[in-house]
């Protein structure tokens, strides 16, 4: 938080200032901050639901029609469709504990903290996710008789993705951090 907008009180009895904190500003401030983890967090979550599920049902049904299946591929388009359920299962209990806070400057800030650190989990969860998508991927082409070179290029770009991804994982992390700061400094202000 910007304790840049505290402005400078007088004490009365000695003429020396003193710092106080503009608390309407600072709650504003953190009810931004949720709102905004909040909306990312919200279309993550349903991009992510229905790119796994609509990736898993199409290369079942391109595997199902045709004439070799492929196991890798069977394997892929059940571990997406899992994923997107863990993720709606996930969702389902995230959107329930908002109740839990209460409408308070700190109440705010505790569910902005608990969005963050929900984003974390499931940006590392992602993140990690693209791994055995990568392993399926791959064998699915090597057991399909495709070039190698093929396979070493799909390798290629999902190290990239996997690099790129820890790039968005390291904002939401500064994000989370930023908040807990916050939230430290108001505990020492109060203490």
């Amino acid at each position: 938080m910007e304790f840049e907008e505290m402005k400078k009180v007088w004490d009365s009895q000695n003429d020396e200032p003193i710092y106080g904190i503009n608390e309407k500003a600072l709650h504003n401030r953190i009810l931004s901050k949720k709102n905004q983890g909040n909306h990312i967090t919200n279309v993550s979550e349903l991009l992510l639901i229905l790119v796994n599920i609509g990736s898993g049902c199409f290369i079942l049904g391109i595997n199902l029609f045709s004439q070799n299946g492929n196991v890798f591929m069977y394997l892929l388009s059940a571990w997406m469709i899992c994923s997107a359920l863990v993720l709606l299962y996930s969702r389902i209990r995230r959107r329930k504990k908002v109740d839990r806070f209460d409408r308070s400057m700190r109440g705010d800030l505790s569910h902005a903290i608990s969005i963050a650190t929900y984003q974390v989990h499931i940006s590392q969860l992602m993140r990690w996710n693209i791994v055995p998508i990568g392993l399926f991927i791959i064998l699915g082409v090597l057991d399909s008789g495709k070039s190698v070179w093929l396979a070493l290029g799909m390798l290629i770009f999902l190290v990239l993705t996997i690099y790129f991804s820890g790039w968005e994982h390291r904002i939401y992390k500064s994000r989370k951090r930023e908040l807990q700061l916050l939230q430290t400094r108001l505990d020492t202000e109060t203490a």
